[in-house]
């Protein structure tokens, strides 16, 4: 991985100032403040885009396979779910914190040692499976993380309207039912994406010709991950569940998320996917 440019820092500071215009518009409903920050938050996908095509054109391949170019695309899926969502479902809080997670990501992103190894060094680097594998995982992660963001506003609308403590920043949450709904629709999108990357990396390990890699701590923690979903999906379409508890369960899910990705990675016998 190359050192730092001065693309990354100018992103950063685009990022910064996209966020503090979003902020400004979270806590004043200013439409100047939202017109900046949304400016600045496409110019930010731009500067990603260009990058990501810097690095197709450099290395002929989609920059998927290390920890630093997986979690660059993680950022750039992130902004552009954000922009998404400025244009059709006007969630203007949810957008502003979704692009803090983004945010935070990018910075340790930048500012951790940059060499990394690849996802596996016996797998190719145009490897078609491994680069869709990889592509249908970020994918899962990110509505996950929509998905964990929109069960921590429920939880927050529901603990003050429980102790009845209205506040300005609620004029911004959409009602209980729609939001409990956009969770629903952010995990029935990551779970299927989730499902096809564990089924293509299934077929990766099995045409390798070591079947024995299926029980590898990776294999069988996104395993766990899946178990996980479908308990709060079977939850939520069986209507046994308060909404809170859904929203709970929820979040204890996206946590087996993290955790998947963050301890695992470090015990896999092939998906040794770690900064070095």
């Amino acid at each position: 991985m190359p050192a730092k440019t001065w693309i990354y820092d100018l992103i950063l500071y685009m990022y910064a100032l996209s966020l503090l215009f979003s902020f400004s518009d979270v806590a004043s409903k200013s439409r100047s403040a939202k017109r900046m920050g949304t400016g600045l938050l496409a110019f930010v996908w731009l500067l990603q885009t260009a990058f990501i095509v810097i690095r197709i054109a450099e290395h002929r391949y989609v920059p998927v396979l290390t920890m630093f170019e997986a979690l660059f695309f993680y950022c750039w899926v992130l902004v552009t779910v954000s922009l998404m969502m400025n244009l059709f479902l006007r969630l203007d809080l949810l957008v502003f914190l979704l692009n803090v997670a983004g945010f935070s990501i990018m910075a340790m992103n930048f500012f951790s040692d940059p060499s990394a190894t690849p996802i596996s060094e016996q797998w190719e680097a145009k490897d078609e499976l491994v680069f869709i594998h990889i592509t249908l995982a970020i994918g899962s992660y990110a509505a996950f993380l929509v998905a964990a963001l929109l069960s921590g506003m429920y939880l927050f609308m529901h603990r003050k309207l429980k102790v009845r403590r209205w506040s300005a920043v609620m004029t911004r949450f959409p009602s209980l039912d729609k939001i409990e709904g956009y969770t629903y629709r952010a995990v029935l999108i990551g779970v299927p994406l989730l499902i096809l990357s564990v089924a293509l990396g299934t077929a990766k390990v099995i045409l390798e010709g070591d079947a024995r890699l299926l029980a590898d701590p990776k294999v069988l923690s996104s395993l766990f991950c899946l178990a996980v979903y479908a308990f709060y999906l079977i939850q939520r379409v069986s209507a046994k569940q308060p909404g809170y508890m859904l929203a709970f369960w929820n979040l204890a899910a996206f946590t087996v998320v993290v955790v998947n990705f963050l301890v695992f990675n470090l015990y896999s016998g092939f998906h040794q996917w770690i900064w070095m």
